[in-house]
């Protein structure tokens, strides 16, 4: 009988009960249930006197007398009161359901502890259906001082299995395998970082002696889980890059020296050439290159893409970026096409829609090594798509990608006969910063190039916060900017739930936006979800063009679009965007040399989370310091969708409230391996041990990329 056994083992934990929690909270062992973690506590360390309370909403406990017992009618039923009293003075207790069993049981001038939240009424105290039990039974039990209360569900409740009877479990639980509980950390770690035992700290979470025990045991328990994540992170991370071979690009050769010297539009920043360094390091090493760059919107990422991959022609292979989207694979290929247009190197473009003479024509290029780029959606990973040679798969926007999709693309690397495959370098970027917690914690395996800085000449774009009484201000500017010949969009929200009340709102809007700005002086085009791919196409193409001054849309343009003459973004309902999206939504502007404008327009009612983001608009430009505001805000489930991958899947750290502890525990994981990589050293072999079983009990840590 050990921790592993089903909870069935504990006292009190019947078949019946053991489906619940299981069904309910996930708790199949006496390990689960050991850590099921409280996530307040009731605090009955402090008594007060009648004479002390005061009119808050915390809850008070009292010791005292029943000294007289009365019912009172109500319009519905009757209530009982009791009178209390110590030597202060005096309140009422009062009880709406069970009155008469209640009644039966209370003892005059007997000395009670009570316990409960206080009502105020002309300034006298009363506390509804108190918790009470004698001074004589609450000194003969075993005393917590503060109260442990444990996650819960509606059936659980209804079924009687209430927070006391959880309690009750986890007593018994203690009780019968507290002498079972394993140190899990070596002494080494416990002395250098002060942590309590194990064994203390499990008993201080469930049933804390003192606040500053508790403090401990929390400390302890969320370090512990950090530094565990963090451990299989890094271990992956040096298996990648001592065990998978990747190819080696060990020169710079003609092509990237040519492009560099005659076709590059503008000098790089100093943050690109500090990217491009480390990827060169990566891929010149004979390691398997796995790296995240994350950028802003405009900050240059493709031309360091497009620079990689010609790095990758250099030695001999081929590059392809895949995209998530049919409208941002052609961005890219009408780009990157356009900058090695007087060059020797062929790219081409595959998508859904590509024509079947086409694809043909692409998979012989693929195949015979002449089609050097391949820039394309999920149409690349088709079995039917074979390079020759592929070096260096670039993804964009990889959280929109499934990790099987992810595995296809690896696969697309070369296997020679006999030999193991050696899979593409693979580069992934986003213009979605990922805030430094939350990439430490989910890209920990994946090494993190950031560029920050705007490229030159690249002005800020000034944010405004409207309220909707402001649009006859708001129509004004967008006509001056119209007048100096510039480009405005007007976004809509998009709620999935109510295609029919976003539709409707956005064909108001464009009805008074028409009545504002009519043709033939203005003309406007629209683009929402439930067009055809064909009619959207023909729709953006005339704002891209510039016969349209005025694009009226939902959020089908977060991504891909390019107009470098747009220069205002009008967001409609500002306070029903996410910060991601609204930062997404601005970057479609300001991509030109003259001043861009973001307007945010909202309605009076604002929740103080609307406000916050809001705000953050207005006050700040930086994606980072807006990803960190949103990480506090929705908490790291949210964002980037990690809440499907179980990556975050935390018993008791979080990792925007736990950051402090997270940079502790990495930086700990970070000097444990570099100082015994394998785990080996007899003083380690606790940390070997459950490192082995949480890769037998997780599939969590499977390859990110």
């Amino acid at each position: 009988m050990n921790l592993n056994s089903p909870v069935t083992y504990i006292k009190g934990v019947s078949v019946a009960r053991a489906e619940l929690l299981y069904s309910e909270l996930g708790v199949k062992t006496c390990r689960d249930l050991l850590h099921l973690f409280p996530f307040r506590y009731v605090d009955k360390t402090q008594f007060y006197t009648i004479n002390q309370l005061q009119q808050n909403s915390s809850e008070v406990q009292i010791v005292g007398k029943i000294t007289g017992i009365k019912t009172v009618k109500q319009k519905r039923g009757s209530r009982l009161v009791a009178i209390f009293s110590d030597s202060t003075g005096t309140m009422e207790l009062v009880w709406f359901k069970g009155a008469k069993w209640i009644k039966d049981n209370l003892k005059v001038n007997v000395p009670y502890v009570i316990y409960g939240k206080l009502n105020w009424y002309g300034g006298k105290a009363s506390m509804p259906h108190p918790e009470m039990e004698t001074v004589q039974a609450y000194k003969s039990k075993l005393q917590m001082a503060m109260q442990p209360v444990y996650p819960s569900t509606e059936k659980l409740s209804n079924k009687g299995i209430t927070n006391k009877v959880v309690r009750g479990m986890m007593m018994n639980l203690f009780q019968q395998f507290f002498s079972t509980i394993e140190e899990s950390l070596p002494q080494y770690l416990i002395d250098k970082h002060e942590l309590i035992a194990k064994k203390e700290s499990l008993l201080n979470i469930h049933f804390p002696k003192s606040q500053e025990l508790l403090a401990k045991a929390q400390y302890r328990l969320k370090f512990e889980e950090l530094f565990f994540i963090q451990l299989q992170l890094l271990q992956k991370k040096l298996i990648r890059k001592s065990k998978l071979k990747g190819f080696v690009f060990g020169e710079v050769g003609e092509k990237f020296t040519e492009f560099y010297s005659n076709h590059l539009p503008f000098s790089l920043t100093n943050a690109q050439k500090r990217v491009l360094k480390e990827i060169r390091k990566d891929v010149g090493s004979g390691a398997h290159m796995n790296r995240l760059l994350q950028g802003d919107v405009g900050s240059g990422k493709t031309i360091v893409a497009l620079l990689t991959m010609l790095l990758s022609i250099d030695n001999g292979y081929q590059a392809t970026i895949m995209a998530p989207t049919e409208i941002l694979a052609i961005q890219h290929y009408n780009g990157i096409a356009q900058l090695l247009e007087n060059t020797s190197i062929k790219v081409d473009l595959l998508t859904g829609s590509t024509k079947t003479k086409k694809r043909r024509e692409i998979h012989a290029g693929l195949e015979e090594g002449s089609l050097h780029i391949l820039i394309g959606t999920h149409a690349i990973l088709e079995d039917k798509v074979q390079f020759n040679n592929l070096g260096i798969a670039i993804i964009d926007e990889q959280h929109r990608f499934g990790v099987e999709q992810r595995s296809r693309l690896w696969k697309k690397g070369r296997q020679v006969e006999g030999e193991e495959l050696v899979p593409p370098h693979i580069l992934v970027m986003t213009a979605t910063p990922i805030p430094r917690t939350l990439a430490m914690s989910v890209y920990g395996d994946l090494d993190v190039s950031v560029i920050d800085e705007l490229p030159p000449g690249r002005k800020e774009i000034k944010t405004v916060h409207r309220y909707d009484s402001h649009r006859l201000g708001v129509f004004k500017f967008l006509k001056d900017e119209i007048e100096k010949g510039r480009q405005v969009y007007v976004v809509y929200p998009l709620i999935q739930e109510s295609e029919a009340m976003d539709y409707k709102d956005l064909m108001d809007g464009y009805e008074s936006i028409a009545r504002e700005f009519p043709s033939p002086k203005y003309q406007i085009s629209i683009v929402h979800g439930q067009m055809k791919p064909a009619d959207k196409d023909y729709e953006m193409d005339r704002f891209v063009k510039g016969e349209t001054q005025i694009m009226v849309a939902t959020t089908v343009i977060e991504v891909g679009v390019n107009v470098p003459n747009a220069s205002v973004m009008v967001i409609e309902s500002a306070e029903r965007f996410g910060l991601s999206q609204l930062h997404q939504l601005r970057g479609r502007v300001g991509r030109g040399a003259e001043q861009s404008f973001c307007i945010l327009l909202s309605s009076y009612k604002l929740s103080s989370d609307g406000k916050t983001r809001l705000k953050t608009m207005v006050d700040t430009s930086d994606g980072f310091k807006i990803a960190e505001v949103d990480l506090k805000l929705r908490g790291p489930g949210n964002i980037m969708g990690t809440q499907q991958s179980g990556v975050l899947n935390l018993k008791i750290a979080d990792v925007v409230k736990d950051s402090p502890i997270l940079h502790v525990a990495r930086k700990t994981a970070i000097e444990t391996i570099n100082d015994d990589p394998a785990l080996a050293k007899p003083e380690n072999d606790r940390l070997n041990k459950i490192i082995s079983q949480l890769r037998k009990k997780t599939g969590i840590w499977s390859n990110i990329s």
